[in-house]
């Protein structure tokens, strides 16, 4: 296991940050290694984003001592999602198969993880966020076909994608993570364009399924002070309340959200203007 800590940083001090620095706060460079299970514990909501990708073994998701209690799940809850082959998630003795972008809602109090891959030349590649809990709700696997699909955006402005909404009032019972995946189409490469802040609300991005030499360039910072991150595949980014959160890619990709906060409204947002960025 690793696992790194992010502090909790104000916009006021970003304004001065570099590159570096700005890459250091916000990205999570790398998710997944080989039989392992990589985490970032934020301050942001404390939000704990992760990768376990198991290859040769099956892999423990294990407690570390930034939790601060005896089992990961003792006072939180897990959402996960396979962006690579079939695999399993072992949940308090109970076996879920994922197939690639399937989901899988983990509940406070569910028992011990275990991630495994169905097939070692092609390993399942569990993406995880984790948000503290307050009540116990069922383990729930969400296929993608069973996902809620919302059509959004044009070809004409290169933003044609699918929402997939998995872990959202309606389809999946949770204190307070909201989490889901964006498919852009062919041809289009920009993703929540014009931009948004919610201010109750923190978010952490992974952007996927792109080519070993293709980007995103995430933009970021307070609408009258923007700032960007150029991110490879299936690295993440942590987005403060007070940040914009919108990207553009050298090519279609897909992307996870996923949010704690005050509510689970996927509608509580702050619209930008694009007038306003500057």
């Amino acid at each position: 296991m690793s696992i790194e800590i992010r502090q909790v940083n104000h916009p006021e001090a970003v304004k001065r940050f570099d590159t570096e620095e700005l890459r250091r706060h916000f990205l999570i460079e790398q998710l997944f290694a080989a039989d392992e299970v990589c985490l970032t514990y934020s301050h942001l909501e404390r939000l704990i984003v992760g990768g376990a990708m198991p290859v040769t073994k099956p892999v423990d998701l294990p407690t570390p001592g930034a939790v601060g209690t005896d089992a990961f799940l003792k006072r939180r809850e897990m959402g996960i999602i396979n962006i690579g082959g079939p695999g399993r998630v072992g949940v308090g003795g109970h076996s879920h198969d994922l197939g690639p972008r399937d989901a899988l809602y983990v509940g406070m109090g569910a028992g011990d993880v275990v991630f495994e891959s169905a097939n070692a030349s092609h390993p399942a590649k569990f993406y995880l966020v984790s948000t503290p809990a307050h009540a116990a709700y069922d383990t729930v696997k969400i296929s993608i076909d069973h996902a809620n699909k919302i059509e959004l955006g044009d070809q004409a402005t290169s933003n044609k994608r699918t929402i997939h909404q998995y872990i959202i009032p309606g389809i999946c019972r949770s204190c307070q993570l909201v989490m889901g995946l964006t498919q852009l189409e062919p041809g289009s490469m920009w993703n929540t364009m014009p931009a948004h802040v919610h201010d109750r609300r923190s978010e952490a991005y992974v952007y996927f399924d792109l080519d070993e030499s293709a980007r995103v360039i995430h933009l970021m910072g307070e609408p009258q002070e923007t700032r960007h991150l150029v991110v490879a595949n299936e690295q993440a980014i942590l987005s403060p309340g007070w940040s914009i959160h919108s990207g553009v890619g050298t090519s279609h990709y897909a992307f996870i959200w996923a949010m704690g906060g005050d509510n689970q409204d996927y509608t509580d947002m702050d619209p930008v203007p694009m007038t306003a960025l500057r």
